[in-house]
């Protein structure tokens, strides 16, 4: 099984267009370029211009024998979807076959998600001592106070900063652009971090640069901040802890999301804040707010 570089190439442009059209994260684009690229190894000598709607059926039966998750499976099936919507878009192709193909419908499981509790007991065990743990502890009560995702908070750039308004501007799924609002804490401890703290992070002196395309986080050798170098700090803490959880970034922003409807936020209001495209997105929080007080109710009532 081969690819020719006509098809290389069609894959290169692809990964191109989901960076810098979609924004799409490196996890994702890394996953994408994955299904893709299996599913093009499997069609072999067929080119991928005369793939038809019979072809793909028949490379959706073959991976059903490896079991995948339907998580998984449809990752990949929207994966090569968006690849033929690409082609077509790109006129490298008259027709699309994909458009008749569907994803499996996935379980919709509700979001994890920590009391207030178990997030001041993770932030508090954070040692701000050191540079780094400080800036971990900036990072980790911008992520509850705004509900951001790791990727964007990994991409914040000082231009997109507003801390006299209280706000940061963040570029979020497909380019769009949203504004998030900063708790006074969260800010105290992020203003601490850029005035005392983001010097010191890198190991070796450098000139760090200010300017409006600098990154706001940065790692010990004074480059942007990875999202993976957050996880595992955050793992390490939860570790320490021995929180019964599996915790994550993504945690903290549904987190987020749980505590502003529990204490009567409009749902369209935590949809903006969230960037969700559409709000049957976001109503996913309102079954854990239900779930929540059916368990206080539970707790609480004496005929329960």
């Amino acid at each position: 099984m081969a690819i020719n570089d006509i098809t290389k190439g069609y894959l290169k442009d692809f990964l191109v267009y989901l960076e810098v059209e979609k924004n799409f994260s490196k996890h994702t684009i890394r996953a994408y370029n994955s299904d893709v690229l299996s599913f093009l190894l499997w069609l072999d000598n067929t080119p991928v211009e005369e793939t038809n709607h019979t072809k793909l059926k028949d490379y959706l039966v073959f991976i059903q024998r490896f079991n995948y998750s339907k998580t998984t499976l449809s990752r990949k099936i929207t994966a090569i979807r968006t690849f033929y919507r690409y082609l077509y878009r790109e006129r490298i192709i008259d027709t699309n076959p994909s458009d008749s193909v569907h994803a499996p419908k996935r379980n919709k499981s509700l979001p994890k998600f920590l009391s207030a509790q178990e997030i001041e007991n993770i932030l508090n065990n954070i040692k701000i001592e050191t540079p780094a743990g400080f800036r971990n502890r900036a990072i980790l009560e911008l992520l509850y106070a705004t509900g951001m995702r790791i990727s964007e908070l990994s991409n914040l750039n000082f231009g997109s900063l507003n801390l006299e308004e209280n706000e940061i501007t963040v570029m979020g799924k497909g380019a769009k652009e949203r504004i998030v609002l900063v708790s006074s804490r969260a800010k105290d401890f992020l203003e601490k971090y850029l005035k005392n703290v983001r010097y010191m992070v890198p190991e070796d002196p450098c000139d760090l640069s200010e300017s409006e395309d600098a990154p706001v986080f940065i790692n010990k050798t004074g480059y942007r901040l990875q999202p993976q170098s957050v996880r595992a700090a955050l793992n390490d803490i939860v570790k320490k802890i021995e929180l019964p959880k599996k915790v994550t970034p993504h945690v903290f922003r549904h987190s987020f999301a749980t505590k502003l409807l529990e204490n009567g936020a409009d749902l369209r209001v935590v949809q903006e804040l969230l960037g969700h495209a559409s709000i049957s997105n976001t109503q996913i929080y309102t079954h854990v707010s239900t779930e929540r007080l059916k368990e206080v109710y539970d707790k609480s009532h004496p005929r329960a």
